[in-house]
């Protein structure tokens, strides 16, 4: 997984940007085909703003959100994220698994 962490009107400290790549890897625990992580972190006067691009294969996923507080903003930014990756998760297994179910398979007329 390639992590590229940006600041806007911010200098990222290794503090931030640790505590971005530790949030982070609970996203990975779900879903391992992750291949490109974007995160921008953003202040304007006093709304910080937190904003990723994930590319993991087969979906993009784009999440942010804004709060009075970088790591407030952050934990919320993991939070939909994580909840977006589990819903891309499992609807990428429905599929696979109602390829297979008689429901899907062709209904042939028996003699």
């Amino acid at each position: 997984m390639n992590l590229t962490i940006t600041g806007h009107h911010l200098e990222i400290t290794p503090a931030i940007r640790a505590y971005v790549e530790d949030k982070l890897k609970r996203v990975t625990r779900h879903f391992e085909n992750v291949i490109d992580v974007g995160v921008i972190l953003s202040v304007e006067k006093l709304r910080h703003k937190a904003e990723v691009n994930l590319h993991a294969r087969g979906k993009d996923i784009y999440v942010e959100s804004v709060e009075e507080d970088m790591y407030a903003a952050v934990d919320v930014l993991v939070d939909k994220l994580d909840r977006q990756v589990v819903k891309h998760k499992e609807k990428s297994s429905d599929v696979h698994r109602d390829a297979g179910s008689p429901k899907r398979q062709s209904a042939e007329p028996e003699e």
